[in-house]
């Protein structure tokens, strides 16, 4: 009887390969990695992203609506959470009792990071805003001659802070997080200083590559819902190739389409010079002016010529399922 309960408990172990990295069908299900052209339940859970989807896009339009300023304070408290949830990647919460204060440090040297960054791309545009104000002229002015040397001080007193707070037997973790927080300012940063210089050049600029991020992620889920089959990578095992296929070919079309569309509104196109939230008015560059094109059987087009730029669109139809 012992015999036969052992046998029946471990059947299923059994049944696998000795060395096979290969998990049972129900492992693999309770794992989520059942295609989703297999899965029951597929469009209840097609519903419920439906409804996250209408709430997130809306949020994101009256974003953008609202003007450059707003999607900049929403960048900033997207790194804010990114820096938190980094922070306590390698936290060790033993360790931490130990330093009391120590956490701050990492937060000290974020918003020194951020004045420096954010500093060095709206310095003048911070100025032609108070222009009218004698006093607020005055003081951003003096803000803008020292910013450079005030980021330094900062930093230079984080690290005295860093210093002072060394103990004994806590050197490695010490010296581990201080580096470990360089690396995370260096990955928030470097990328959103360039997106925050583009939204203020244009709102195109971050509201196209955005919007085909949103494409291509909507349209390999739809591909991928009704005609995935062939799994496309271990990491992400519902993601397909017929998704992957079908969404780059709707982001490249979606890059001709949309960039026509944004092309119109000088709200997107035009240049932000300061920090206020008014209307713009400016003259389109070359890029936002429509063209005429004949082919190659005398059919004559109109396209903008932002519209023929179709790095970004390739970039993100390439590489958005192993980013996303």
């Amino acid at each position: 009887m012992q015999k036969d309960s052992g046998t029946g408990g471990g059947g299923q172990v059994r049944n696998r390969r000795r060395g096979s990295n290969e998990a049972p069908a129900d492992v693999s299900k309770a794992n989520g990695g059942q295609l989703l052209v297999n899965d029951h339940n597929k469009y209840r859970s097609m519903w419920t992203r439906i409804k996250s989807s209408i709430w997130m896009i809306g949020g994101f339009a009256l974003i953008i609506y609202m003007g450059h300023l707003y999607i900049w304070a929403m960048i900033v408290v997207i790194q804010i959470f990114m820096a938190k949830e980094l922070f306590n990647l390698l936290r060790r919460s033993h360790e931490d009792k130990q330093l009391p204060g120590f956490r701050l440090l990492n937060w000290h040297f974020f918003f020194t990071a951020m004045l420096f960054v954010y500093g060095r791309i709206l310095n003048q545009r911070l100025v032609n805003t108070v222009v009218q104000d004698k006093f607020l002229y005055k003081l951003v002015s003096a803000f803008t001659k020292y910013h450079m040397v005030t980021c330094y001080f900062l930093y230079i007193a984080g690290f005295m802070w860093f210093i002072l707070t060394l103990k004994k037997k806590m050197y490695k973790y010490q010296f581990g997080q201080y580096a470990w927080t360089h690396m995370i300012l260096i990955v928030v940063f470097a990328q959103s200083s360039f997106t925050v210089a583009n939204i203020f050049e244009g709102m195109f600029w971050f509201l196209l590559p955005a919007s085909l991020i949103v494409v291509n992620d909507c349209a390999a889920y739809f591909f991928g819902f009704y005609f995935g089959r062939t799994p496309l990578i271990k990491l992400s095992p519902k993601k397909t190739w017929e998704g992957f296929i079908g969404a780059s070919v709707t982001t490249v079309i979606a890059a001709f389409v949309l960039a026509n569309f944004f092309g119109q509104y000088q709200w997107l196109t035009c240049p932000r010079k300061d920090l206020s939230t008014g209307w713009l008015q400016c003259d389109p560059g070359p890029l936002f002016k429509p063209e005429h094109f004949t082919l190659p059987r005398w059919v004559p087009v109109f396209l903008y010529l932002i519209s023929l730029h179709l790095t970004c669109s390739i970039f993100v139809a390439r590489d958005s399922p192993f980013l996303l």
